[in-house]
């Protein structure tokens, strides 16, 4: 990999965040960890998934070999029975990056989720407190309704939030009724979308490859994944699968085959088909922050 297509600000600029985001099998593990070599330092996961203990080979966290070549942070350190979501990243990550910036002048954060990057460089809209009576009626209505039941009450209830919301993630959909249900306001209403000042400096860029390319390198990802063992993990996991860690490509389409829902080979196109249109949506997501420099990944 060229490391001169990353323009690394000098020292003497202060403290500085390098964001290296991308679409799933993009590249970024790779590019994170030559540049963090090249600037000694070490990478700040940004991944929503690579975070839990439980779950490695479907989540595609970094190789034993490459976990040794650079120090990572937030890589299997919770576990999915942990109710851990975006505001308590955003916590963490900032104190972490707080010790993390008086021995390093750069560090690296590397990561896919979108929401996550966001929430460490911008900062997330302060929510109120919800109480476990509130978080318990939401738990019951998608025990026992379902995705179909948190969409229908995300509609009626925030129609703006519907509008662009992703309608197959439950824990976005769940947050949002949680909200509603505590104030009687809607989700929207608390969205200011301020971003926060923050104590560092940013640099941002975004990985993208040929269309062919990516959908090839995704088929072959999920083809390793499989060989190292994702069908086994995924069994494993099973009783756990209303959590919402476990609402991840890879493991919700052999959950269904599991329930005799078709075959293993179908679940396997289906994982295929599942991660090219998260990686879309991907792209979707960084595509609406100018602030991103963009690379064309070839290494």
């Amino acid at each position: 990999m060229d490391n001169s297509l990353f323009h690394i600000p000098n020292s003497e600029s202060g403290r500085t965040l390098i964001v290296i985001a991308g679409p799933t099998a993009s590249g970024k593990t790779a590019a994170a960890i030559q540049l963090a070599k090249q600037l000694n330092t070490v990478i700040v996961s940004a991944d929503s998934r690579q975070l839990y203990k439980e779950m490695s080979i479907g989540t595609a966290v970094p190789s034993p070999k490459e976990l040794r070549e650079v120090k990572h942070y937030f890589i299997q350190n919770i576990s999915i029975l942990s109710d851990y979501d975006v505001a308590d990243y955003e916590r963490d990550a900032l104190k972490l990056l707080k010790l993390l910036f008086k021995e390093h002048d750069h560090v690296v954060m590397a990561g896919g989720s979108g929401l996550y990057i966001d929430a460490v460089c911008r900062g997330i809209d302060l929510m109120p407190d919800i109480t476990l009576e509130t978080r318990q009626r939401v738990t019951k209505l998608f025990e026992e309704q379902g995705l179909a039941g948190l969409q229908a009450e995300v509609r009626r209830l925030d129609p703006e939030y519907w509008a662009f919301v992703d309608k197959k993630n439950p824990r976005r959909l769940q947050r949002a009724l949680e909200i509603c249900y505590q104030t009687g306001e809607t989700f929207s209403s608390f969205r200011t979308k301020q971003p926060v000042k923050r104590d560092f400096n940013i640099v941002k860029y975004a990985l993208y490859r040929d269309k062919a390319d990516l959908y090839n390198r995704i088929n072959q990802r999920v083809e390793v994944m499989l060989s190292h063992g994702l069908v086994d993990e995924a069994r494993k996991l099973l009783p756990y699968r209303r959590r919402n860690a476990l609402n991840t490509v890879g493991y919700k389409e052999l959950f269904d085959y599991f329930d005799g829902k078709c075959s293993l080979n179908e679940a396997i196109e289906q994982i295929k088909l599942n991660t090219r249109h998260y990686a879309k949506r991907q792209m979707t997501w960084l595509r609406k922050d100018t602030s991103y420099q963009w690379i064309k990944a070839e290494f």
